[in-house]
């Protein structure tokens, strides 16, 4: 294990590929939508950029892609083509009442990430294929058949909510309200009404039981018609270059959480950094602050040297955790 210095460009040496800078605010050059395997539409956006690889954004439970779009934006200056998306419910995939979907974390990963990785595939067959994932979207798009032409990944914050690891200092206010006042709520309406309460987006149903039953197993604790082993499978056969960014203040995704997660991605050559804020001199990153643009010289470059070269600066900020999974 190793600890590096706080994270700077070396002046003689410049990040990998820099790219003329697009605004971080800019809009999606082109709007999508595919159809999912059971025919309703995922939308959001592309950031185009001529030359280098393609990257899926997964974005975290209750998380409108909208969130990542700054991002998105700087990533594409930086020479790759980017896609985001809203899960099945969620932002503009909502096509139907949130009340009336039965979507839950394996529909999100099997049927609205495949879609749209092979969209991506199909439409830049020649193109290195990769994929950011945020919390769920980390694990939900190993679920994804498409996931196996991956090339490189980078998670952040990613874990399937397994109570046990969640940080043991907030561990019990974390159970009381993820595991049993959200799902109490939904039983009420039909669908928790996160919007409502300013707990992020509305959430189907089915999510929310996957959410509040999760066990120390993702394949035994979610209600599908898809066989436990093929669960359990279906990430073993992503070969990529995997990155899995952890925030030692990130009360989900612990290091137990981040090592859980990547047990599942055995065939990919997998690498855990965990990050502490102080080694950026801010006083929190947690478990969302990844992607605002107060991190766009620090943290963001991480994911895209990883994106573009499958490897981190010299000068990464964390500690590299072995094994990593």
């Amino acid at each position: 294990m190793w600890t590096s210095p706080l994270y700077r460009w070396r002046p003689d040496a410049a990040p990998p590929r820099p790219k003329p800078q697009r605004p971080a605010s800019a809009a999606p050059d082109e709007r999508i939508e595919v159809a999912a395997a059971e025919g309703y539409p995922i939308r959001r956006g592309i950031w185009h950029a001529d030359a280098g690889p393609v990257v899926v954004i997964h974005a975290a439970t209750a998380v409108q892609a909208r969130y990542y779009a700054r991002f998105a934006a700087w990533l594409s200056g930086q020479g790759a083509t980017v896609l985001t998306f809203d899960y099945w419910g969620i932002g503009e995939s909502r096509s139907v009442p949130v009340k009336d979907l039965q979507a839950g974390w394996v529909d999100w990963g099997v049927l609205d990430a495949e879609a749209v990785l092979a969209h991506a595939g199909r439409r830049w067959p020649d193109r290195s294929l990769c994929a950011v994932g945020h919390s769920i979207g980390g694990f939900a798009l190993g679920l994804a058949r498409s996931a196996a032409r991956l090339d490189r990944i980078v998670t952040v914050g990613a874990q399937f909510a397994y109570w046990r690891d969640y940080d043991p200092r907030r561990r019990r206010a974390m159970l009381l309200r993820w595991h049993l006042f959200m799902p109490a709520v939904t039983r009420l309406f039909g669908y928790f009404p996160g919007a409502r309460l300013g707990w992020l987006e509305d959430v189907p149903r089915g999510v929310v039981r996957d959410w509040s039953r999760m066990g120390p197993r993702f394949e035994t604790s979610v209600r599908t018609t898809l066989e436990p082993a093929d669960l359990a499978a279906r990430h073993g056969a992503t070969r990529a270059r995997l990155l899995a960014i952890g925030l030692t203040d990130d009360p989900f995704c612990t290091e137990a959480a981040g090592q859980r997660l990547l047990g599942y991605y055995s065939g990919a050559d997998r690498t855990h950094l965990r990050i502490a804020p102080s080694e950026l001199a801010v006083p929190e990153i947690g478990h969302f602050a990844f992607f605002h643009t107060r991190f766009a010289q620090t943290l963001w470059p991480l994911a895209a040297a990883w994106l573009l070269s499958g490897r981190l600066p010299e000068e990464a900020p964390g500690r590299i955790v072995f094994p990593a999974g």
